[in-house]
Parts: C-alpha cells; structure tokens; sequence
C-alpha cells in the first residue's frame, strides 16, 4: 500500500516555493505519458498482428501449395494449410485483443486525469492565495516600517526642538508625533493581521499539500501497479499466441508422421500405371518380300541383318532399254 514517502519529502524552506510540489507534478506527468506510450504501442502492435495474419489468411487460401501432391503428403499438406489458416486467425484474434487492452489503458489514464484536476484546483488555488497573502503580508510589513521610521523620525524632531521657544512650532511637531505614533500602531495591527491570515493560510496551504501528496503518491503506486500487469498480461498473451500456434505446428508434423513415401509412390503407381508389357524390337522388313519378314501384328520389328533375302533378280533383261547396269551408274553428272 502507499506509504508516506511524498508528504514527508517534498517540501521547501520557502514559502512561496512549490519545487516540492511542481516535482510530484513533473514525475505524475512523465508516468502518464509512459503509460500512453505503452498505449500507442500496443495499438502499433495490433496493427501489425492483424496485416500478418490477413497477409497469412491470403497466403494459405490463395497461393498453391502442393496442390497436385497425392494420397497421404496430401493429406499432411491439407492439414498444413488448414493450421496456417488457424495461426492466421489467432494473430487476428490477437490484434484485437491488443485493441482492447489499449483500451483500458485509455480509460485509466482518463480516469486518474480526472482524479488528478480535482486535487490540483485546490492545489492551484492555495498556492494562489498563499502568494497573494504573502505580498499583501510584505506590503504591511513595508508600511509598517515606514510608519515606525517616522515615529522615530517625529521622536527626534521633538528633541531637538525642545530648546525653541515657538510654541506653535513645537505644537506641531507634538501633534505630528502623535499622528505618526497612532499610524504606527495602526500599521503595526494590520502587519500583525496580516501575519496571522498569512499563518492560517499557511496551515492550510500544508494540510492540502500533505493531502494532495498522499492523494499523488496513490495514484503512482495505482499507476505503476496497473502499467506492471498490463505489461506482464502483454508478454502472457504473446507467449499464449507462441504455445498456441507450436500446438497447432504440431499437428502438421503428426501428420507428416503418418506420411510414408512408399504408400504415397504405390498409390501413384495404382491410380496411374498404363501396363506391365514392354514394346518388342522393331524388326526389319525387306521392302521386297514384305509378307515373309513381316511381324506379327501388335509387335514391332527390328532390323536384322541374318535374315535378309537374296538379291532380286530384275525382270526385264539387259537389253531393255529401260535397264541400266549398275556398272552404268554413276554419281558423276556428265
């Protein structure tokens, strides 16, 4: 719980000093500026979260992957994109989770502003009247010396004009000492006053400080207690977001395990194999006994040099003057 620390520790031997005061005031500001920053923070960081899981919702559901993968890699592939999926909604799902602890965070700085503005209007206003009282203290004080001057100044005037023989000059000097001692005493009544309003307003000055201190240092240790749990819920939401998406990877790798790349190849082998027959040899095929080398229908022949046929004998007879010799032939054009 809070403790005394600020009511006993931020004070000033000076009246019209408010160092003490305006340092609580400094420090009160800089601890809700941090917690605003921290806010901004995490507003920057939903923003992040929720374009990386859209951008990973639009990667999983739109761009291929393995989409032509068989039997059981397909299933671990479907199951991949399907946990991708998840972990994309989960930093959605995270984004706004942020948002609101934004939120609050929001709502207590709001909060303790407005706690805040009440403490320090009385704060303002005892400093105002402290300061006007204190001058107002200083001229009583300035007219009180002033007019005890002058009753000095009066005294001696009488002495001195004690061995004149104008009575009417010395009438007037008794009358002005009599003037100048009543002023005086009247000047000094009012600085007394003035020192007496100035001490109850000085009292009252320090018990709003000492109240406005402890109001202060309430709110700080609220303030730091709240910013220290919003912190540490943040990290346990990032470390969930990490536990959640390596349970999610871990389904993926199950599956993997049950991925065998022998049942994967004789599916495929299964559901595509076109035969178990290889072509024959393509045999050769004399251009002039066609029928005798011909292969069998549905097989393929080859050329085989063994079982070539005689040389044909020509029909017609070398005087035919259609035939030619191949002693005749020639590759040179003449």
């Amino acid at each position: 719980m809070p403790g005394s620390l600020f009511k006993t520790n931020f004070w000033s031997p000076d009246i019209l000093s408010t160092v003490g005061y305006d340092s609580i005031i400094q420090h009160l500001n800089n601890g809700r500026k941090n917690c605003k920053e921290f806010e901004d923070f995490l507003k920057e960081r939903a923003s992040i979260e929720e374009k990386y899981g859209k951008d990973l919702l639009s990667l999983s559901r739109k761009k291929p992957c393995g989409q032509s993968e068989i039997n059981t890699l397909k299933r671990a592939l479907d199951v991949f994109k399907q946990q991708v999926d998840n972990v994309a909604q989960c930093h959605i799902q995270l984004a706004q989770t942020l948002r609101e602890e934004a939120r609050k965070i929001e709502e207590f700085r709001e909060k303790q502003k407005l706690q805040r503005k009440k403490t320090e209007l009385v704060m303002d206003a005892v400093h105002k009247q402290k300061s006007l009282q204190f001058k107002k203290t200083m001229d009583a004080k300035k007219n009180y010396e002033q007019k005890c001057r002058d009753k000095d100044d009066a005294e001696q005037a009488v002495h001195r004009s004690a061995n004149v023989v104008n009575s009417k000059q010395q009438e007037k000097l008794f009358v002005k000492l009599a003037t100048s001692k009543t002023a005086a005493e009247d000047s000094d009544k009012a600085y007394m006053q003035h020192i007496n309003t100035l001490d109850k307003i000085r009292e009252e000055w320090q018990s709003e400080h000492i109240k406005a201190c402890e109001v202060f240092e309430a709110q700080e240790y609220a303030r730091i207690n709240f910013f220290r749990n919003a912190l540490w819920l943040h990290v346990n939401q990032l470390s969930k977001q990490c536990v959640t998406s390596d349970d999610m990877y871990e389904q993926v790798r199950k599956s993997l395990e049950m991925c065998s790349i022998e049942k994967d190849i004789e599916y495929f082998v299964n559901q595509r194999k076109t035969g178990q027959t290889p072509p024959a040899p393509i045999m050769y095929e004399n251009f002039y006994c066609p029928q005798k080398n011909a292969a069998p229908p549905g097989k393929a022949t080859g050329p085989n040099l063994a079982r070539r046929g005689p040389l044909p004998v020509p029909k017609r007879s070398p005087d035919d003057p259609d035939y030619s010799l191949v002693d005749d032939y020639s590759l040179i054009y003449q």
